[in-house]
């Protein structure tokens, strides 16, 4: 099993709280990294699966093995018994993992029963870091899960596909969201379309038949379900107007050029979305590796009214860091004379384009970085912040 960047963290919050939520996307690995650990494993989608855990609820509430109750979201009865069994030996750490897939229901359960008792880590599919640089072409174009291509050929885009499917058909009804399949498939497709723009409910709710109300619930349902990501904008206080709609990313690359239908590099090189894919990849890679090493930091995008704009703008505490995301390492005196521009609007200590590959240009006393040397760099300031 390849190692993933979150497993210390995991393994510290273990030492430090009774219970740790891991959460994140189907099909992402996390059962396979809680298994790895060892201890006693339960799926409570499985009705076999709760009445073993029932019939030994007060052994394992009394023994010295590690609990994993997987999808505890859902069943809700299970966090009372959480509660109490907590409670009772108050100092014993480590004693429950449990695994979720939507953010919202698991996270509900956790304030109404387990406040203070729980930490939450969030773990995503295969990252750079996790899988080396030579795997940068590969997990751009087919995306990080484990079982869609990234660490085997085939599967791509295949799997996408039957994965999207299920999860309109089966899994968001089951968690709560009200569209029809048909509806949610339409929804997706469109997000790919506007992968990296400015959110827009009015317009989207219109070609959907449905409110903008509507439309932002949706949205809230696919984000809970680690599918999409919104980048807040900045609302500090400059003198240009700022943009107020925050920018809408599938989380996954290899999602998105599924719904796209690019299904080689050729031919997602070609595509007029090319930039706006390495964009999201390059932010879903920084901001997850950040925070599968238990970096805390406010993420935000920022654009005026006239023009200028920051792709992701990261405040380590008051330490801020502007990035732009370009495709081409052919970056010219203009584009980092832009950027700055735009930094200096936030006063940010340090800026950044982030290539994809190296080059003359891709050179760190010019503010230019690959993606590996951008993830190390930020790793070092958020580190330096938190010692």
């Amino acid at each position: 099993m390849r190692t993933r960047l979150v497993t210390r963290l995991l393994r510290a919050r273990l030492r430090q709280f009774p219970a740790v939520a891991l959460l994140g996307p189907r099909q992402c690995g996390k059962t396979t990294l809680a298994r790895a650990l060892g201890g006693r494993y339960y799926d409570a989608e499985q009705p076999a699966e709760r009445l073993r855990l029932d019939l030994d609820w007060q052994s394992l509430a009394a023994g010295r093995q590690l609990v994993i109750i997987d999808e505890a979201q859902t069943w809700p009865e299970l966090f009372p018994r959480l509660r109490a069994a907590i409670d009772a030996q108050r100092r014993r750490q480590g004693r429950f993992l449990l695994l979720g897939s939507v953010s919202p229901a698991l996270t509900h359960e956790v304030a109404e029963s387990l406040a203070g008792r729980i930490s939450r880590i969030e773990m995503t599919p295969f990252l750079l870091p996790e899988l080396g640089a030579k795997s940068l072409a590969r997990l751009w174009l087919d995306g990080g899960y484990p079982d869609g291509g990234v660490l085997r050929v085939g599967g791509f885009p295949v799997w996408q596909r039957d994965y999207l499917a299920s999860m309109a058909q089966r899994d968001l009804p089951a968690w709560g969201l009200p569209a029809r399949p048909q509806v949610t498939d339409r929804l997706l497709h469109m997000l790919a379309a506007l992968h990296g723009q400015m959110w827009n409910a009015s317009s989207i709710g219109k070609s959907l038949g449905l409110s903008y109300h509507t439309v932002n619930g949706y949205l809230d349902h696919l984000e809970g379900a680690y599918l999409i990501r919104r980048l807040a904008p900045w609302s500090g206080n400059i003198v240009k107007r700022l943009a107020k709609s925050p920018k809408v990313y599938l989380r996954d690359s290899g999602l998105l050029h599924a719904l796209l239908r690019l299904e080689s590099r050729t031919e997602l090189l070609r595509h007029p979305a090319a930039g706006a894919s390495w964009e999201g990849f390059a932010i879903e890679q920084i901001l997850s590796t950040l925070a599968a090493h238990g970096i805390d930091t406010q993420a935000n995008v920022l654009r005026t009214s006239d023009g200028y704009e920051i792709d992701l703008l990261l405040a380590f505490g008051a330490t801020r860091v502007a990035l732009e995301m370009k495709l081409s390492a052919n970056v010219s005196g203009q584009d980092l004379a832009r950027l700055e521009r735009a930094a200096d609007l936030v006063r940010a200590e340090h800026r950044y384009i982030v290539c994809q590959t190296a080059s003359p240009a891709a050179d760190a006393t010019r503010g230019v970085l690959t993606i590996e040397a951008a993830i190390d760099r930020l790793l070092r300031i958020g580190k330096k912040r938190a010692a």
